[in-house]
């Protein structure tokens, strides 16, 4: 899925340019062994957005199982909805949140509070989500996670978002505010993330930090 990540501005030195062969050599170096390890890290934490995403397209009215519902200045609001089924590999999911709000005028529109989703990303690897709120757009196919959330794999990766747009159409993520991933052996922090040709390309920018254990790089290296 992924074939380039960028790291805008990262690493950046204070002192003299550097004009050594050698020491650039060194230093390119160092950067392509960190980007061997964060790749595949950046791979899952996009596949699991898109597992997300899939899950909240079902997560309307006619699929919910809901304790009552009401309405509220224009909105439906239904209590502690849940949907829970199996993918096509027979692996189950399950998503749950306090309330669910639908807007009566604009019906394609719903907004989750307090959203706990745990999802498939492949046979062996479980994704947990944590977040405040989202709003998900049917009609345009855009999912907004105004508020801060975290996803959870069972092989360590956390990533922690302050918020996040989706446009599930076009395949692309942006979030301008910070961000931060950590997995064993490694982690990265930015001030905004780009997602754009479905996942193929993904953009770091704003005080760029990328920490590797050295004994992961070379794990790698052998």
């Amino acid at each position: 899925m992924l074939n380039d990540v960028q790291f805008s501005g990262a690493l950046p030195h204070s002192g003299p340019v550097l004009t050594d062969a050698y020491t650039l050599a060194a230093r390119h170096s160092r950067r392509v062994k960190r980007l061997k390890i964060m790749l595949p890290l950046i791979a899952l934490l996009i596949g699991t957005i898109f597992v997300a995403v899939s899950v909240v397209r079902a997560f309307l009215p006619e699929n919910l199982q809901i304790e009552n519902a009401t309405i509220e200045n224009g909105k439906i609001v239904m209590q502690n909805p849940a949907i829970s089924g199996r993918n096509k590999q027979d692996i189950s999911y399950s998503m749950k949140a306090t309330r669910a709000l639908q807007d009566i005028v604009h019906p394609d529109i719903i907004t989750l509070e307090t959203i706990h989703a745990e999802m498939p990303v492949n046979d062996k690897l479980i994704a947990t989500v944590e977040a405040a709120s989202g709003i998900y757009d049917r009609g345009r196919n855009t999912l907004d996670m105004n508020a801060p959330f975290t996803i959870t794999m069972n092989n360590g990766l956390i990533a922690d978002f302050e918020a996040a747009y989706l446009d599930i159409n076009a395949g692309e993520m942006e979030t301008k505010k910070p961000i931060a991933i950590s997995m064993n052996g490694g982690s990265i922090v930015a001030q905004t993330l780009r997602m754009t040709d479905k996942g193929r390309i993904v953009t770091f920018e704003g005080m760029v930090k990328v920490v590797v254990d050295p004994k992961t790089i070379r794990k790698t290296a052998n």
